[in-house]
């Protein structure tokens, strides 16, 4: 399971952590000078949950934006009336 979202296609991105040292000219000093730089990651907050994929509820890793915004269809759970709906379809359908 790759660290992508399902929908946003956000994953992981690098970057440099920069620390400086020195006192600045406005300040009296010769310039700040870069000093220690490491790379770094980004990493989106993403979350595993049970979404509706064509039709069947499958587990996926998807962001937080995706969630809120909406994209993320979850599947009914049984508290909330799910045999109901099974047995309303099934008496439909004979």
């Amino acid at each position: 399971m790759a660290f992508v979202c399902h929908f946003t296609g956000k994953k992981s991105s690098f970057g440099k952590s920069r620390v400086y040292r020195g006192q600045k000219i406005s300040k009296g000093g010769f310039g700040l000078k870069p000093t220690g730089i490491t790379r770094r990651k980004f990493k989106p907050n993403l979350q595993k949950v049970r979404a509706v994929i064509d039709g069947v509820p499958t587990r996926i890793v998807a962001s937080t934006k995706a969630i809120k915004s909406g994209l993320v269809v979850k599947p009914l759970r049984r508290r909330d009336g799910y045999t109901r709906q099974q047995k309303l379809a099934g008496g439909a359908a004979s």
